[in-house]
C-alpha cells in the first residue's frame, strides 16, 4: 500500500514556530523577498488578523512591499459549484509550474456560519499543487466579507507578488457578489462553465457575462464532450449580444478538460495574449490604477466601519436599539438613523 506523502517535518516545525513567534517588519519583508513561503504565510496572516495593534505592522510590510517591482499576472476564476474550479486551478497551476513560473493560488474558502470555521480547505483539494516548490496557496476563510471574498485578497496579491511570484490565481467561492470583488482586482476574468446543466440558456445573465474575459466549459470529455461542443456554440453566440469592451478585448469560448489535461496550455495562451494586447493600448496600466483608487475607497468605507464598531458607546447605544427593535419600539430604518446621529455629534 502506498504512504501518504506529507508536508517535511522541518517544514511543519518551522510554521509552528513562527506562528508563535513575534516578527519585526524588516524580518518579515525580508523573508517576503526571498521568497520564503512560511514567512510569506505569517505576514498574509498579520494583515488578515482584525486586532488593531497588528495593523499598522502589516501596513508597514505592505507599504515596503509597494515598492518591489513585479511582473505578474493576476487571473480571477471564477464558477458555480461543482464546475470543477479547483481541479482546474491545480492543472493550471502545475502547467505554469512546469513552463517555470512560480504561481500563487489565493482561494477563498467559504466560512461555516455556525462555526465560523473554513467548509473546504483548499489545500486538501489541490494537494499536488501544494508540494510543488514553485506554487503557494494560501486558502483564506471568507469571514463575514462581501459575496465570500476575503477582504484582505488585494493585500494578499501584493505580498505574493513581492515574493517573486509570476501568476496569482484568485479562486473565488462562485456565490453571490463574490464574481464583481474578485473582477475588480485582477487583470484577466475567467469564467467557468459546464455542459448539459441549463447555463447554455442562461447567456443573457449580462452581470457575470459582461465582466468575463474568456469562457471555458469545463469538463469537455468522455460523454459530456459533443455537449460541451453545443454549449460552445451557444455561448459564442451570447458573447456577441453584448457591447464590445472599452478595452477593444473579444472575449473568447473555449473547452477543456482539468481531468485530462486539455485544452488548458490553450486557456493561458488566450490570457497572455489579452495582456500583450493591453499592455500595448496602454489600458492593462490603466486598469490597474483604476483598482488602487477602488482599493482605497473601499478601504476608507471599512475603517469607518472598523472606527464605530470599537467605540463603546457605539456598542452601547447598537444595544439598546437592537433591544427596541426586537420589541417592536422601533423600526430598524429609524434605529440606524439615531445611531448615526448620537455617535457622530460625539466626533
Amino acid at each position: 500500500m502506498a504512504t501518504k506523502k506529507s508536508t517535511p517535518p522541518n517544514t511543519i516545525s518551522k510554521i509552528r514556530a513562527l506562528r508563535k513567534q513575534e516578527i519585526s517588519v524588516e524580518a518579515l519583508t525580508e523573508g517576503i523577498f526571498k521568497g520564503d513561503k512560511a514567512i510569506l504565510a505569517k505576514a498574509i496572516t498579520l494583515l488578515e488578523s482584525t486586532k488593531p495593534e497588528h495593523f499598522e505592522k502589516a501596513n508597514a510590510v505592505i507599504e515596503k512591499c509597494l515598492s518591489k517591482p513585479n511582473n505578474s499576472i493576476r487571473l480571477g476564476i471564477t464558477g458555480v459549484p461543482g464546475v470543477g474550479k479547483s481541479s482546474f486551478i491545480e492543472t493550471l497551476g502545475t502547467t505554469l509550474t512546469g513552463m517555470g513560473k512560480k504561481v500563487a493560488v489565493l482561494a477563498v474558502d467559504p466560512t461555516s456560519s455556525l462555526s465560523k470555521g473554513s467548509i473546504l480547505g483548499d489545500k486538501t483539494r489541490m494537494q499536488a499543487l501544494s508540494k510543488d516548490p514553485n506554487a503557494f496557496i494560501r486558502p483564506s476563510p471568507s469571514g463575514s466579507s462581501l459575496g465570500g471574498v476575503a477582504q484582505k485578497t488585494r493585500e494578499s496579491i501584493m505580498l505574493c507578488e513581492a515574493a517573486g511570484y509570476d501568476v496569482i490565481l484568485v479562486e473565488t467561492v462562485g456565490v453571490g457578489q463574490s464574481e464583481i470583488a474578485v473582477h475588480s482586482m485582477v487583470d484577466f476574468f475567467l469564467l467557468l462553465k459546464l455542459s448539459g446543466a441549463g447555463d447554455e440558456l442562461q447567456g443573457i445573465k449580462r452581470g457575470i457575462m459582461e465582466m468575463a474575459d474568456a469562457i471555458a466549459i469545463n469538463k469537455a470529455d468522455g460523454s459530456n464532450l459533443e455537449q460541451a461542443k453545443l454549449a460552445e456554440t451557444e455561448f459564442s453566440r451570447a458573447l456577441h449580444l453584448y457591447p464590445p469592451k472599452k478595452n477593444g478585448w473579444v472575449p473568447k469560448v473555449m473547452r477543456c478538460s482539468a481531468t485530462e489535461n486539455t485544452g488548458i496550455k490553450e486557456i493561458w495562451e488566450v490570457v497572455e495574449q489579452f495582456v500583450a494586447q493591453n499592455k500595448e493600448s496602454g489600458h492593462f496600466e490603466k486598469n490597474r490604477k483604476t483598482q488602487n483608487k477602488n482599493w482605497f475607497l473601499q478601504t476608507v468605507d471599512e475603517h469607518i466601519k472598523q472606527f464605530f464598531h470599537q467605540k463603546e458607546s457605539f456598542k452601547k447605544e447598537q444595544s439598546k436599539m437592537l433591544k427596541a427593535i426586537e420589541n417592536n419600539k422601533i423600526s430598524p430604518f429609524y434605529a440606524a438613523k439615531l445611531l448615526l446621529d448620537k455617535i457622530t455629534k460625539e466626533l
